[in-house]
C-alpha cells in the first residue's frame, strides 16, 4: 500500500500494479459491513485515486463471502439518536456519490454474495459493474424504515427504468446478479463466482491501458446524466432518508434486524 493511502485504515488498497490498476478491497467483519470510520473513508478515497498519477483504473471488490453487508447496526443506531452524527454521515453519503462520479479514473466493481448499503452505492455507480449470477443485491432502506436515498434515486430509474426501480426500492426484494444484468442495473454478469475477479480485472486492465483522456472525458460526459438530470432528485432523496433516521420507523426497523424478525410498521401514518 502506498503511503498516501495510510489515512484510510478501514479500507484496504492493493497496488497499483504494473498497468496502473489499484484494487480497493472491502475487508471487514460481518461480511464487510461498513463502520462509521469506513463510511467516511469510502466517501473520500476516490479523491485520492483521482490525484494519484500512478493510478489509471480502480477495481472495487469485497473480500471473503460477500461484497458488503451495508452499514453496521451500530452506525444505524447512532444515526437515529445523534444529530451531529446524522448530519456528518449525510454529507459523507452525498460525497460518496459525487466523488465516485467525479473521479476521472475509470472504476470497475466486482460484486458477489450480499451487496448492500454504501458498498452497493459505489458498486452500482462504477463505470463498469461486474456481478456473479448468485450475487444478492438489496437496497434495504424501506425495510430499515427510511427512504431509499444514498444512490438509488440518481441512477436506478436511468439504469433499469422507473417501474423496476420502484418495485425493488419500495419492496426491498433482493435481485440476483443475473436479474440485475437482465434489467440493466449492472454491466456484466458471470455465471460462477470463480469467473468474477478474472473478468473484472481484465476489464480494469483494458481501461487502464486505453487512451486515458478519451476514456476519462467519455466518463465525465456520460456522468452529466446523473449530475444534471438527476442531481436535484438525489439531493431530495438523501434529505428524506436522513430525516427518517430521526423518526420512529427506523427504531423498529433496526430492532427487527437485530432480533431477526419481521418489522411491525403498523402504527405508522403515511405523510
Amino acid at each position: 500500500m502506498a503511503d498516501r493511502y495510510d489515512r484510510f485504515p478501514s479500507l484496504r488498497v492493493d497496488g497499483p500494479d504494473e498497468n496502473g490498476v489499484v484494487e480497493l478491497v472491502l475487508d471487514a467483519p460481518n461480511l464487510n459491513a461498513v463502520s462509521e470510520d469506513a463510511h467516511a473513508e469510502l466517501a473520500e478515497v476516490w479523491r485520492e485515486f483521482d490525484a494519484d498519477p500512478a493510478v489509471r483504473a480502480v477495481l472495487l471488490r469485497g473480500e471473503g463471502k460477500g461484497f458488503s453487508a451495508g452499514g453496521s447496526f451500530d452506525l444505524v443506531e447512532k444515526l437515529s439518536t445523534d444529530f451531529a452524527a446524522r448530519s456528518r454521515t449525510m454529507r459523507e453519503a452525498r460525497d460518496l456519490v459525487y466523488n465516485v462520479l467525479d473521479c476521472t479514473k475509470p472504476i470497475v466493481s466486482a460484486m458477489h454474495g450480499p451487496a448492500v448499503g454504501a458498498g452497493l452505492v459505489a458498486g452500482v455507480l462504477s463505470d463498469v459493474s461486474v456481478v456473479s449470477a448468485r450475487a444478492k443485491i438489496v437496497d434495504g432502506h424501506t425495510r430499515l424504515g427510511v427512504a431509499a436515498g444514498d444512490h438509488a434515486a440518481i441512477c436506478w430509474p436511468l439504469l433499469c427504468g422507473m417501474a423496476k426501480a420502484k418495485y425493488y426500492l419500495m419492496t426491498c426484494r433482493p435481485l440476483s446478479g443475473a436479474e440485475a444484468e437482465r434489467i440493466g442495473l449492472v454491466s456484466l454478469c458471470v455465471d460462477d463466482d470463480a469467473e468474477l475477479l478474472p473478468t473484472a480485472r481484465e476489464v480494469a486492465r483494458e481501461l487502464a491501458l486505453g487512451a486515458p483522456t478519451a476514456i476519462s472525458w467519455t466518463k465525465q460526459s456520460l456522468n452529466n446524466w446523473y449530475r444534471h438530470v438527476a442531481g436535484s432528485i438525489f439531493d431530495a432523496s438523501l434529505a428524506l432518508e436522513f430525516y427518517g433516521f430521526g423518526g420512529p420507523e427506523v427504531r423498529e426497523g433496526l430492532a427487527s434486524h437485530r432480533e431477526r424478525r419481521a418489522p411491525d410498521f403498523s402504527g405508522g401514518n403515511p405523510q
